[in-house]
């Protein structure tokens, strides 16, 4: 493009005005439902999102729900085997694991899984032609899935372990132990029922995190999803595309975060009580 071209072209954006007040062009838009062009694929921002929603929620809702069912348990068994041979050894080999950089560790799984076996393929969300086909799919997410669940499986499971065992050392426990109830019932029907609700709390707080996980997996398995539309649109300057992702990501954490306090306070429900009495105070 020749200068005049160019700067023809920003004028007709809207580019050349300040950052205020193209956001405040942008704002008023949105408000009428139109979030803008993409600058780079030349069309409606919702028609570039839309058929990548569903990738990105099917591959980060599996990886969400792993990641805690499986912390959950491993919490629960090192809580129940504190200081055992077991218990140290799952915690070092945890925090070794945590810090592995995810994009070193996919890149390392595709070398292994993808060019050497040829078990898994190394890109995409299915084969061309096989979008409907659920074995396709989930072949290209078991390596996509590995990575997530390392990189943050432990961090959740040692929290919720040193919440239980918070929990063993309160004085109810021992009074539960001179009554004859087994280890496996304490922590089950009393200890975790206690912590659940800072399960919960911490499911709430982390889908930015476990979401950050998704993005990273997307860009490093070329995953087509937003998050790898993210990292594209940011690397591109394609600023109406960049705001719609970053709202669509902004409403989940504020959905999540109702949805957690909801499932609380029907867990428990004294924290519902307890904010009716200060209401009423």
């Amino acid at each position: 493009m020749t200068t005049a071209e160019k700067d023809a072209a920003r004028a007709r954006l809207g580019l050349d005005d300040s950052i205020h007040i193209q956001y405040v062009k942008w704002l008023g838009n949105a408000l009428h439902n139109n979030w803008g062009l993409s600058l780079k694929y030349k069309m409606a921002v919702m028609d570039v999102v839309s058929p990548l929603i569903g990738n990105t929620l099917l591959l980060g809702g599996i990886a969400y729900i792993l990641v805690f069912l499986l912390a959950t348990l491993l919490a629960i068994v090192c809580a129940m085997h504190e200081d055992t041979i077991f218990d140290r050894a799952i915690c070092k080999i945890g925090t070794a694991t945590y810090y592995i950089p995810p994009f070193w560790l996919g890149v390392v799984l595709v070398l292994i899984f993808s060019v050497n076996l040829k078990w898994f393929p190394s890109s995409g969300a299915y084969d061309i032609g096989r979008a409907g086909d659920v074995g396709n799919r989930i072949k290209h997410m078991v390596l996509p899935l590995i990575v997530m669940i390392a990189s943050h499986l432990w961090y959740y499971a040692y929290m919720i372990r040193n919440k239980l065992l918070d929990e063993v050392r309160k004085d109810y426990v021992l009074l539960a132990k001179t009554k004859g109830l087994t280890k496996h019932e304490i922590m089950y029907k009393h200890c975790f029922r206690n912590v659940a609700p800072t399960i919960v709390s911490i499911m709430a707080i982390s889908i930015p995190h476990v979401l950050s996980g998704t993005y990273i997996a997307e860009s490093v398995f070329n995953y087509p999803g937003i998050g790898s539309l993210s990292v594209e649109s940011a690397k591109y300057h394609d600023y109406n595309l960049l705001m719609i992702l970053v709202l669509i990501t902004g409403v989940l954490v504020i959905l999540s975060s109702i949805l957690a306090q909801t499932i609380n306070e029907v867990i428990d429900p004294r924290m519902k009580e307890t904010g009716v009495s200060l209401w009423q105070k």
